[in-house]
């Protein structure tokens, strides 16, 4: 790294070569007025707000896209420099309307944001002459539920189209017109509302003026108070900041996170209202005597006052823990299950499994890993002997190519997709493999629309070539991976000849991307559910960790294998436990040494059986009563199983079968409407602790907010419900003991976080994982040297083709495949209590492709019955020619469409997923009835 000397403001400077003098002016403490510059955006340099005076140069340079040279002098207020950075700030003052925000009622402070306290700063004020030059109002465009668009502030500085361009690569906001009538316009000068704007906000957060601002924070930017976070929807783990005002959150803004550097989506920036709804809970309830379980009220229609009523805690508590007591001395410790939540803390997940294993005295605990990523887990357990991820999503800016199978990152990861993007316009290459064409496709050099359920064909088909073509790193093979031989003979059988008419894609197509994976300096593989939920997910993965291992193209930056994880907390709760098989840091509750070290650390008893996982637990609730191992009690903190679940039908006749179900959640949630008590819990928001993203990063949330009501925070419900069982915690310090649980979790888990001290965490916000000392920086990029696993290597394991649990016939002739949407996460239950959020998308739809539309007499909007072997549901359809022909796609947010009434319970047999990705339905018009006279 080299320096250069140079003199700033009389004083000698050195500083890295190539850094502009703006920054490092700033390093030092030298306030310049800049409006068009904005950190991570390419600089522009276009309001020259920031000009300083070189010596020996005839013109002023703007500071912004200058670097020095050596022995250069530089003034950033000498009389020439400030005297025009006053007068383009007065300039740019003089032409906006002087009411600031035309359809305010008030006058805001400040009411140009950034231009106003630069002009405040250097005493600005606009000449009566000037005055008169103001340009007519322009009407405000209220389209979007969730920005407004005020151009009278528009100073034409360029952040906003920058943002939009090249840093969320939407290339929806544009300079149009010319000269005087030069203006910002959304795709062809359409109304924001009416645009293909994703309403991923970084516009807003890029204005300067605010002629762009969230309709929630529209006029003065004074708040209560600003509190650091993480953002509580998908895995990616976003930091942010929650901008608090009268006890409401009236704006989101991204902090400078190493999984996102200040992006987010629109989830992150406008979902965060659902902590005020109506809805919450704020008060425990007990259902009334006597008011059976009906889950014909899970339509939402219900008024909860005729099935429960209101309790004191004590009583509640009380209500909750006495059954499940009497239940365990009647029946066993395997009379007992639980459920806990991927969307709290490590702190709440490690405390529950803990919960259930020294109180309730089994391992029946699991949570929405089993549903998303448990095949993927358990294929990387046994090849590479870790379920984490090898390489953070960024880490695709030093690949040459990347494989993205089975996911829609745009949606689901919509700011993990934006590094993608932003790899592809610096030239890495992007396949993308999955059923749908999504809207990464136009970044993709090759998209591989293989047919639904062959991914095994697909990928054996690409390791074929890579060991006929001599193509495989022998190196890497020799010296760090078991079985090769007989993979290499498995995949002879596999040509891409062979199974083409299999998958779908081309023999040459499939030759062309195999070499190019193989060849490549740096390849990457992420993948989504689309490989894990299916009966074959395990084998899905298998073949992922083969192609990754023949080719060598692990182990290094841009390389490796990352399983996209969907919910916030996922990784960290799986880590921390909460799974029936696994102790904290995946120790095998059935392996002698780790079963008696956790007994002694906990000073319980143990089981030393792994426990039931979710879709077992429903299978043992309606199993006979001679059943020893039947399941009569369940404690359900975050979870929505009468939603998430498969075979809905199924699940939700199990959770009304319990004898004794206690839920503790913030919402009336469907699965609530069936427990026999509902305990009122905190929002992400509401609470401090800390969660693992997909990247492996632990990081730091503080709490911004006071639950509502009697809503008390998760730990201290949990740590009452213990105490109620039996056990003695002694956790009693600040926010019901976090920081303690914390430090007894790091002990539990010393193999990967044992350097990452609650304190390092409140200085640093994110540290990954592993980080074994207290000096150690984390390792992002793990397997340099080698495998965990017994001997070091990675273990290959060959898979064969497994068709699907059920295949489309005359009576069911199309594939379901579920999935998320961009707007709505989960199961609904804080997306569509989100204000924005909900208008956006604020009813269920069923995609069809437009020549299965035709084919079946329907027309975009039209109501349809949408059919399975297990149940129907009924709502629109919207045209979406990505999806193939033959296929349904629909999301799973919708009570009043569940889709998973209709999905498939088969179980993968090693992780014991569901296979959601896959299984046949019918599509049948519905009538519209008249009610004419």
């Amino acid at each position: 790294m080299s320096l250069v000397e140079f003199t700033l403001n009389g004083q000698p400077v050195k500083a890295t070569a190539g850094r502009s003098i703006f920054n490092i002016a700033k390093d030092l403490g030298i306030a310049i007025p800049h409006l068009c510059h904005q950190e991570g955006l390419p600089t522009d340099g276009n309001c020259r707000a920031c000009v300083v005076e070189i010596e020996g140069e005839r013109t002023l340079a703007p500071s912004c896209c200058r670097s020095p040279t050596p022995g250069m002098k530089v003034h950033t207020h000498s009389e020439r420099a400030v005297k025009s950075q006053k007068m383009v700030l007065e300039m740019l003052l003089a032409d906006l309307p002087e009411q600031g925000y035309t359809w305010l009622d008030d006058r805001a402070e400040a009411p140009h944001g950034e231009l106003s306290q630069w002009a405040e700063h250097h005493q600005v004020q606009v000449r009566p002459a000037l005055a008169e030059l103001r340009r007519e109002p322009v009407p405000a465009d209220l389209s979007h539920p969730a920005m407004a668009v005020n151009l009278d502030a528009c100073i034409q500085c360029n952040r906003c189209e920058r943002a939009c361009r090249d840093l969320q690569v939407n290339d929806v906001i544009g300079m149009a017109y010319r000269g005087a009538h030069t203006q910002v316009v959304f795709d062809l000068a359409d109304p924001m509302g009416g645009s293909s704007c994703v309403a991923c906000g970084e516009c807003v957060q890029a204005c300067p003026t605010g002629a762009l601002m969230p309709k929630s924070h529209i006029g003065a930017q004074k708040v209560d108070r600003e509190v650091d976070s993480v953002c509580p929807f998908c895995g990616v783990g976003c930091l942010v900041t929650l901008k608090v005002k009268d006890e409401k959150i009236v704006s989101v803004e991204g902090r400078a996170g190493p999984a996102n550097e200040g992006r987010l989506c629109v989830k992150g920036r406008f979902g965060m209202d659902y902590v005020h709804s109506p809805d919450r809970l704020t008060i425990p309830l007990i259902r009334k005597s006597g008011v059976a379980k009906d889950v014909s009220l899970l339509d939402g229609h219900a008024d909860w006052r005729e099935v429960f009523r209101e309790a004191s805690w004590e009583e509640a508590l009380d209500a909750a823990v006495k059954p499940l007591r009497a239940l365990k001395d009647q029946y066993g410790p395997k009379a007992l299950a639980g459920f806990g939540s991927a969307k709290g803390s490590n702190e709440e997940a490690y405390l529950f499994q803990k919960l259930v294993r020294t109180g309730f005295g089994s391992n029946n605990v699991d949570h929405c890993t089993r549903l998303c990523h448990a095949s993927s887990v358990s294929a990387l357990l046994e090849g590479v002997g870790s379920g984490a991820v090898s390489n953070p999503v960024r880490d695709v800016e030093h690949s040459d190519l990347i494989i993205v199978i089975g996911s829609n990152p745009t949606a689901n990861h919509p700011v993990a997709a934006t590094w993608m993007k932003n790899a592809a316009r610096r030239g890495t290459r992007i396949v993308l493999a999955d059923p749908r064409v999504t809207d990464l496709a136009r970044h993709a050099w090759r998209t591989l629309t293989f047919k639904a359920d062959t991914d095994v064909a697909l990928l054996n088909a690409m390791l074929h070539v890579i060991v006929n073509e001599g193509l495989c790193n022998e190196t890497f093979l020799r010296e760090r991976a078991d079985h090769v031989d007989e993979l290499k003979a498995h995949v002879k059988e596999f040509s891409p000849e062979a199974m083409a008419e299999v998958c779908g894609i081309p023999a040459g197509t499939i030759r062309e991307v195999a070499r190019a994976y193989a060849t490549s300096k740096a390849s990457m593989i992420l993948w989504g559910m689309g490989v894990s939920q299916h009966v074959h997910g395990t084998d899905n993965v298998r073949c992922l960790i083969a192609l990754a291992s023949l080719t060598g193209q692990i182990g290094r930056p841009g390389t490796g294998l990352h399983p996209l994880r969907g919910q916030n907390n996922v990784q960290g709760a799986s880590d921390a436990g909460l799974i029936p098989m696994m102790y904290p840091n995946y120790q095998r509750v059935s392996h002698a040494q780790a079963h008696d070290w956790f007994e002694k650390f906990w000073g319980a008893t143990l089981d030393s059986q792994p426990g039931y996982t979710v879709v077992e637990i429903m299978h043992k609730a309606l199993a006979d009563d001679s059943d020893p191992h039947k399941v009569h009690g369940m404690y359900i903190m975050g979870e929505n199983p009468a939603m998430s679940d498969p075979d809905l039908n199924h699940a939700r006749h199990a959770l009304a079968s319990l004898k004794h179900l206690v839920i503790q959640d913030i919402f009336l949630t469907e699965t609530a409407w069936l427990a026999d008590v509902v305990l009122p819990a905190s929002a992400w928001p509401e609470k401090t602790g800390t969660v693992s993203n997909t990247d492996r990063m632990v990081q730091m949330g503080h709490q911004a907010l006071q639950p509502p009501g009697e809503a008390r925070a998760d730990l201290w419900i949990i740590q009452q419900i213990a105490q109620r069982m039996g056990l003695d915690w002694p956790y009693e310090g600040e926010h019901a003991g976090v920081a303690e649980v914390y430090e007894e979790m790091r002990q539990a888990m010393a193999g990967s976080i044992a350097g990452i001290r609650w304190e390092r965490l409140e200085q640093q916000s994110s540290v990954t994982y592993p980080c074994l000392s207290e000096d150690d920086p984390g390792q992002p990029i793990v397997f340099q040297d080698g495998f965990p696993t017994p001997d070091g290597r990675v273990k290959l394991v060959a898979a064969g083709l497994v068709p699907a649990d059920e295949s489309p016939d005359a009576d069911f002739p199309l594939v379901l495949i579920t999935g998320r949407q961009l707007e709505h996460w989960h199961t609904g239950a804080m997306t569509r209590r989100a204000t924005v959020l909900d208008a956006i998308e604020p009813a269920p739809t069923a995609c069809l492709c437009g020549a299965d539309l035709q084919r079946l007499d329907l027309q975009p909007g039209d109501r349809v019955r949408v059919a399975s072997r297990r149940g129907e549901i009924e709502l629109a359809v919207r045209r979406d020619d990505g999806t193939p022909q033959g296929v349904v796609y629909m999301p799973f947010a919708y009570r009043e469409a569940a889709a998973n009434l209709l999905t498939n319970a088969a179980l993968d047999p090693f992780g014991k997923i569901p296979e959601f990705k896959y299984c046949a339905v019918r599509v049948d018009k519905l009538i519209a009835v008249s009610s004419g006279a």
